[in-house]
């Protein structure tokens, strides 16, 4: 499987650096199947930083069936209720859980940002999220939170956006 990370630099070797901000699934090094995401996020990135340059360093990883017999591995195929909980706890700070090697699934980017925003403000409740993330195709992304699970990971290369 070919994977993608978005960023202003190169990262031919990913580390785990320490969390600045909460993100939808904790902590790591967050890659994405969809390279139009990768590019996104190296765009926003770039003005962030303004580092006036973005990158999308490419990888391949076994594929997610392969990978389960190797490490511990969270999957959610879709936006449901055990993800949308998950994703409010992580981005809260206050998920305390069992700990995985990969977690994989929906993005909640800023495409769904005001239905998620409006159900962490208490707006709208958990059904009314799901339903109108159903009618949303999302990205996803695979989330790298141990350095064994880094180890799975081989660097291809990577081209400037």
């Amino acid at each position: 499987m070919e994977l993608y990370h978005g960023s202003d630099v190169i990262v031919e070797k990913p580390i785990l650096l320490p969390q600045q901000r909460t993100l939808d699934f904790g902590a790591g090094f967050y890659t994405t199947t969809n390279m139009d995401q990768a590019a996104d996020f190296a765009g926003k990135v770039k003005v962030r930083r303004d580092s006036g340059v973005g990158y999308i360093s490419v990888y391949e990883v076994a594929p997610i069936e392969t990978l389960k017999q190797e490490i511990t591995l969270l999957e959610f195929k879709s936006p449901d209720y055990d993800w949308l909980d998950f994703v409010f706890e992580n981005r809260s700070g206050i998920y305390s859980g069992k700990l995985y090697d990969i977690i994989y699934g929906p993005v909640a980017n800023d495409r769904i940002y005001r239905t998620f925003v409006a159900y962490e403000d208490g707006i709208i409740t958990k059904d009314e999220t799901i339903e109108r993330l159903k009618v949303i195709e999302l990205y996803n992304q695979m989330t790298f939170t141990t350095d064994k699970a880094l180890s799975l990971l081989k660097y291809i290369g990577n081209f400037e956006i």
